[in-house]
């Protein structure tokens, strides 16, 4: 190998809608669309006593389910992105 050439790497993302189980697009290892990420951590007084459930969901299909909402989801907007 050249010592003057460079090696690039790329991270590869795979992620996938947990939903309709989609693959969220991503090129260059830089995600092209965003996802709803939750991350749950169940307590005591659950039937899930201490294991911690992580998914994601597409922007479509978190809008499919959040239509289903009997309390609309409650909505803020930024000014500014740091």
């Amino acid at each position: 190998m050249d010592k003057n050439k460079t090696l690039k790497k790329v991270k590869v993302i795979n992620i996938y809608c947990n939903v309709c189980g989609r693959q969220i697009k991503a090129e260059n290892g830089i995600l092209k669309e965003d996802v709803f990420e939750a991350t749950k951590e169940w307590g005591y007084f659950s039937n899930k006593d201490l294991e911690t459930h992580k998914f994601n969901i597409c922007e479509t299909c978190y809008e499919e389910m959040i239509s289903n909402f009997k309390i609309p989801v409650e909505v803020m907007n930024k000014k500014e992105v740091m």
